[in-house]
């Protein structure tokens, strides 16, 4: 049962959020360290092989990603948005350029990925298990990470008997419980309904930034990106290239992905962003 538990969890890696006391609205945005790098790309270039022949999915990608900041990275559905992550996190290997990245990575997937006979502390710490860092310390601070979000109460539950949000904040505890420098999203909150996404993207930005931590952010969903990122980057369609990269400054009183919604810039930049996705340009 173990092996099977280790093999799942290393084919997917996590993800993440209900309101509560930390999760309400205020500034917390944090200016990123410009000095530090944790992310950066020289002209990555990717080409995979099919029965068809070599097809090239991106083409001469280079940015950078400063520690503190939240980049996010948006395109044409089949650009190559996800292949650009599977690069950074080391999955795929460049067919040209290089990328170093200064850091850990964590990663954060659609779905939970919460194993259903394992009670939401035993989830909490199954990477910790398989990496054999279980210690009395680590067990600690995902003690601590259940407390400060609202589970510790719940740590005997199944996932079950969580609501989506309550599931979505145990996995993103059980990747935090490994302390990764630099969270990679994926498309992270797709599968859900307008009303729970708005709500769980809030959730993750506030965990993530109290966290201090780095974010690359893939998504399609333009007003997503301007709500949760420093900067857009975004890709033409397949070969992807950079066509610009979106510096966003919102002026609002609640930094919170909810409270940059309703910034005077905002239609702004998402016309701005939408024609730049248009494939016939």
């Amino acid at each position: 049962m173990l092996k099977k538990q280790k093999k799942l969890l290393k084919s997917k890696l996590k993800v993440v959020p209900k309101r509560l006391p930390w999760a309400q609205p205020q500034n917390i945005e944090r200016s990123a360290c410009m000095d530090n790098v944790m992310v950066s790309l020289k002209n990555v270039s990717f080409k995979y092989h099919t029965l068809e022949g070599e097809t090239e999915a991106l083409n001469d990608i280079s940015f950078d990603v400063y520690e503190g900041e939240f980049v996010g990275v948006i395109g044409p559905s089949g650009c190559g948005k996800s292949t650009l992550l599977s690069i950074i996190s080391g999955l795929l290997k460049p067919s040209r350029g290089s990328v170093e990245v200064n850091g850990k990575i964590g990663y954060m997937l659609q779905r939970d990925h919460l194993f259903e006979w394992r009670t939401i502390w035993q989830n909490a710490i199954l990477g910790l298990e398989i990496q054999k860092k279980l210690t009395e310390e680590s067990r600690s601070y995902v003690k601590d990470l259940l407390k400060k979000y609202g589970l510790w109460e719940f740590r005997n539950y199944y996932p079950n008997q969580l609501s989506g949000g309550m599931r979505q904040r145990a996995a993103l505890i059980r990747t935090l419980a490994l302390k990764p420098d630099i969270l990679l999203l994926d498309e992270a909150f797709s599968a859900l309904d307008y009303q729970t996404k708005l709500a769980i993207s809030d959730e993750v930005y506030k965990i993530l930034k109290n966290e201090q931590k780095t974010a690359v952010i893939v998504t399609h969903d333009i007003s997503e990106a301007i709500a949760m990122c420093n900067r857009i980057v975004v890709l033409s369609k397949r070969p992807a290239y950079v066509k610009r990269i979106y510096e966003i400054s919102l002026t609002c009183d609640d930094y919170s992905p909810i409270g940059r919604r309703k910034a005077p810039e905002f239609r702004e930049y998402f016309n701005s962003i939408w024609k730049e996705l248009d494939i016939h340009v």
